[in-house]
């Protein structure tokens, strides 16, 4: 007697298990990466009831920051964490706005700081030649 052999055929499903799971790591990644991607320096802003501005995609927006003490920061350059003297920092941006005249400018100021201490940057970057310069603030609380 004979036995006969019975090929299987070959299945043509796309298992998408592994693909779930690659989906599932991309996903913990960004959640935990995207709080990294804060610009500037941590500062605690004002609230209001501004509505958002418009930014051109293409372009990264330079962001100045005034802490509660009065301290400048700059988010160019080796060391965006570093304090810098309000000379440097009119120096510094409008090199940058030179070589990229669209790029915007805002400033980051902390609700505690002296008011003066925010007008002193702008008026720096007034001097510069800087004469389109926005405000950040957090959406108002309700």
């Amino acid at each position: 007697m004979a036995r006969t052999r019975h090929r299987r055929k070959p299945i043509a499903e796309i298992n998408v298990v592994p693909y779930i799971d690659v989906m599932m790591v991309l996903l913990i990644v960004f959640m935990v990466a995207a709080p990294m991607l804060t610009q500037g320096v941590n500062v605690d802003l004002p609230k209001t009831n501004a509505k958002p501005m418009e930014m051109p995609d293409n372009e990264e927006v330079l962001i100045i920051s005034v802490k509660s003490d009065g301290s400048y920061y700059v988010n160019i350059g080796q060391q965006p964490e570093e304090p810098v003297v309000l000379e440097q920092l009119a120096e510094q941006v409008s090199k940058v706005i030179r070589a990229q005249p669209r790029r915007p400018v805002m400033i980051k100021g902390d609700k505690s700081v002296a008011y003066g201490s925010v007008v002193s940057v702008m008026a720096a970057l007034q001097e510069s030649g800087i004469d389109n310069v926005g405000l950040i603030t957090g959406p108002k609380e309700l």
